[in-house]
């Protein structure tokens, strides 16, 4: 069988050794030697981070395509997006910098991307904005610059001030997942969330920990992946409690306004009818669940002389 083996093709040898060296290639390959632990465990880790970087490159997809589908962002954290993008630019920056291997942190290169777009989308799509076209510009503008100005500090800072932002990955990973646990349990739903997204998260983060652990042994990047875990397994057991839920568009004005009176005063697009505003001169627009509703005037001063 080792004849065979040590005489592969040109283009599987080199393949094998770029991706697990020749020391390892040679004995696990070409000599068969499945005692070899070492070699072993660094050939799984390998494997599994090529599978996490092209599992990456799609992960956050079905969540852009239910967006885009629904037309609609409901039930989605715009902080929370916000947040967790910041840390993996922080991470993919520390990791491309320190000139860690690319299959243990190239997925953060394709996430970082797709959170973008969710992000902008979730912006397009609020309720509140939806009929506001210079707030939605606006929102949309000042996202953008806060991106180019992330972008600029993650690439131009020193290695000290890096290794620091690396660091405060970890408490961003924690408050870019509490917002959106938070509103999960608020409304009892977890919205325009994807499934897949959450479980591909919690498989990432596991084999993360093994590929860290085997071939980089950073304790930061280690940290960061744990509180990852544990917050990814959160909002899996929501999805599990809330599966088939629904939640109102209209509750995502808490998440960009803050406030229930802001909401409600929002929740007039929705229900003009019941405004006083809807019973002054003039026809007011249908609402947008139609129905069959009796429209009010009210006469003005000059009907009244």
């Amino acid at each position: 069988m080792t004849t065979i083996t040590r005489n592969l093709p040109w283009f599987i040898r080199d393949t094998g050794t770029s991706v697990i060296g020749t020391e390892c290639y040679t004995s696990l390959v070409e000599n068969l030697d499945i005692q070899d632990v070492e070699c072993l465990k660094y050939s799984l880790s390998k494997a599994l981070g090529i599978g996490i970087v092209v599992g990456g490159s799609v992960m956050k997809l079905p969540q852009l395509l239910l967006i885009l589908r629904g037309r609609s962002a409901r039930g989605l954290s715009l902080s929370a997006y916000i947040l967790e993008t910041l840390a993996y630019g922080i991470n993919l920056s520390y990791s491309f910098r320190n000139m860690f291997p690319f299959s243990t942190y190239g997925e953060n290169l394709f996430l970082t991307v797709q959170n973008i777009l969710i992000t902008f989308l979730i912006i397009f799509y609020t309720p509140s904005l939806r009929h506001a076209r210079r707030r939605r510009n606006a929102q949309l503008s000042y996202a953008l610059l806060g991106l180019l100005v992330g972008i600029l500090i993650v690439c131009y800072s020193s290695m000290p001030i890096l290794a620091f932002l690396q660091l405060s990955t970890l408490p961003l990973s924690l408050t870019s997942k509490v917002p959106q646990i938070r509103q999960n349990y608020r409304f009892q739903s977890t919205g325009q969330l994807s499934a897949f997204a959450v479980g591909s998260q919690v498989v990432g983060c596991l084999a993360r920990l093994f590929t860290t652990a085997t071939e980089v042994g950073d304790w930061l990047v280690s940290a960061g992946f744990a509180l990852a875990l544990v917050l990814n397994g959160v909002l899996g057991v929501q999805l599990w409690i809330y599966w088939g839920k629904d939640v109102d568009e209209r509750s995502d004005d808490y998440e960009i306004n803050g406030t229930a009176e802001n909401a409600r005063a929002n929740a007039a697009s929705y229900a003009p009818w019941q405004t006083q505003s809807f019973y002054r001169v003039g026809t007011p627009p249908l609402p947008a669940s139609g129905g069959n509703i009796r429209r009010g005037t009210r006469k003005g001063a000059v009907d009244m002389v």
